[in-house]
């Protein structure tokens, strides 16, 4: 088999590698929304218990990119190609990460009266569930506009953070009692937010390796 036939056979891997690493970890996020709408505190345990899969798949990917880089010789457009994978990685698994953090405050709200029904943190999570989606989608067809127009969802997302915030700030008067479970709810949706910010650092990624470029697209 040709060199550059062994290095495309290596690079598949690596990018099948990274689709399954994104969609456990997406999984783990709807999984972690679910149990605090219905506060399942079985499933919270679950989520947390499962975050080794992710874990190992990251692994994997660290030990294939060097495998790769020290048996193939890449050229440039290569080396972009592998270093995108490797920040990509590191934001799936921050996302992953946040889906355990969500976990931990559905066990630590238990089964208390919730202060106020969850709609729009369930509403914000299924936006940056279809981020999360799309830019898997985007990183395995090296979709650039598609890329463009996830990082653009993130605006939305920050708008809903602020918003839910607000609201949670006028509980904690109305509410004082329910302090800590206020406090933990704010915790979910920042975690939210910050996984949308991650979504955007793949979506950076992603348009460096194809054009070329360093975009911010976290302004």
């Amino acid at each position: 088999m040709g060199v550059r036939k062994n290095f495309e056979l290596e690079m598949n891997q690596l990018t099948e590698k990274l689709i399954s690493m994104g969609e456990l970890a997406e999984a783990a996020f709807s999984s972690s929304i679910e149990a605090l709408k219905n506060q399942d505190t079985e499933q919270a345990t679950r989520i947390i218990d499962n975050d080794e899969q992710i874990n190992a798949i990251e692994e994997e990917i660290e030990e294939l990119v060097v495998k790769i880089i020290a048996s193939q010789q890449p050229v440039a457009s290569d080396l972009r190609k592998i270093m995108s994978a490797i920040k990509i990685t590191t934001s799936v698994e921050r996302i992953g990460d946040f889906a355990v953090d969500i976990a931990k405050s559905t066990l630590r709200i238990g089964n208390e009266e919730l202060v106020k029904p969850l709609q729009d943190i369930p509403a914000m999570a299924e936006l940056v569930q279809r981020m999360i989606r799309e830019s898997l989608q985007a990183y395995k067809t090296d979709n650039a506009e598609l890329a463009q127009e996830i990082s653009e969802l993130d605006d939305k997302v920050d708008s809903l953070y602020a918003k839910i915030v607000q609201d949670l700030l006028s509980r904690m008067v109305d509410a004082p009692q329910k302090m800590d479970q206020i406090m933990q709810l704010a915790f979910v949706a920042r975690y939210i937010e910050r996984m949308a910010d991650h979504v955007t650092n793949i979506s950076e990624a992603i348009l460096y390796s194809v054009k070329g470029k360093r975009m911010d697209l976290n302004q």
